[in-house]
């Protein structure tokens, strides 16, 4: 009797995949092995060993050609979401290993829903004062937190979440610029918002929030001279990729205090290493990269992996194959 197939189900932090949907059906014509911690190393080499499928929960866990050429058995991936910058693709396509991938679900409303609680939460000071209240006290003595009606919202790019996270800066009766590579001011101005060269947008915002795809070209585009020009009371939000910020230099923009503060949902390294710079510095707001995280998104994801796996196990066509670019 021939051996079952073996599936891999990888970097699972939520363990949330297997019970948002039904795998009976998979489990009976291959072995899954579904991992919740992140593996590197020696670990993550055993645990895929003899995978013949892979499932990749977005791009936690980076599929290298170095990687690929380890796994002699794989015959298939998917991944949750629509989008996988650490993926290699012609690295699979040189193999012939095809790749799936899942819807998104309401992501981008999540996005911008967090991109929010961190505004608000840093700019009302509200970690200081939940610490004070949990330990018995009432009120922290630190800064007076501020107003956002009539501040400046800068919005590095204004896709679809940058918009969202637009329109409820004008509900708050903020005053929305934008930049971003390609914008004009009259796409700025169909948006909401008013455009502004890269260097004003950052000299003149009290809030900087980035919503760009992270590319080549966006690399660290947030560098030691650009934190330099921020205003000295300005919060920066990051909710979309931690390489459109240079680490180093934001820790020592933060300690001269240029900007203010800065709200971090995304890392160089995930999970964030206990101990991480970051984690010490008192004017530093830090979710672990929650902006997708919701149940309607892992309750398509779920779905998706389970979709795209049965098709494949059953030989059929392939579900929501897909290509670079």
């Amino acid at each position: 009797m021939a051996a079952l197939p073996r599936i891999v189900v990888l970097d699972d932090y939520e363990d949330a995949l297997m019970h948002l949907a039904d795998w009976s059906a998979l489990a009976q014509r291959a072995r899954i092995d579904h991992y919740t911690a992140p593996l590197r190393g020696d670990a993550l080499d055993a645990a895929l060993a003899e995978a013949d499928a892979l499932v990749l929960m977005r791009d936690r866990t980076p599929l290298t050609a170095e990687l690929i050429a380890q796994l002699p058995q794989l015959r298939y991936v998917v991944f949750t979401g629509t989008r996988n910058n650490a993926l290699d693709f012609p690295a699979l396509a040189a193999r012939g290993i095809p790749v799936g991938h899942t819807p998104w679900g309401p992501s981008k409303d999540a996005t911008a829903e967090l991109t929010w609680a961190l505004i608000l939460a840093a700019s009302k000071r509200l970690e200081a004062q939940f610490k004070t209240m949990r330990g018995g006290g009432w009120r922290d003595g630190g800064a007076l937190p501020g107003v956002l009606r009539g501040a400046q919202l800068g919005l590095i790019g204004l896709g679809e979440i940058g918009a969202r996270v637009a329109a409820v800066g004008r509900a708050f009766g903020m005053q929305i610029a934008c930049w971003s590579p390609n914008m004009t001011a009259a796409r700025a101005e169909a948006g909401g918002a008013r455009y502004l060269p890269l260097d004003d947008l950052l000299a003149t915002s009290q809030v900087v929030s980035l919503h760009l795809v992270a590319s080549s070209s966006t690399r660290h585009l947030i560098n030691a001279e650009r934190l330099a020009r921020m205003r000295s009371d300005a919060l920066l939000v990051n909710t979309s990729r931690a390489s459109l910020v240079d680490t180093d230099a934001l820790l020592a923009a933060l300690a001269a205090g240029r900007p203010a503060h800065a709200a971090l949902d995304v890392f160089d390294t995930e999970p964030l290493p206990a101990d991480d710079r970051l984690r010490a510095l008192p004017n530093v707001t830090l979710t672990p990269h929650l902006g997708f995280v919701a149940q309607p998104v892992f309750e398509q994801f779920a779905r998706g992996v389970v979709e795209c796996l049965d098709a494949w196990l059953a030989g059929g066509p392939l579900v929501r194959e897909t290509r670079p670019g």
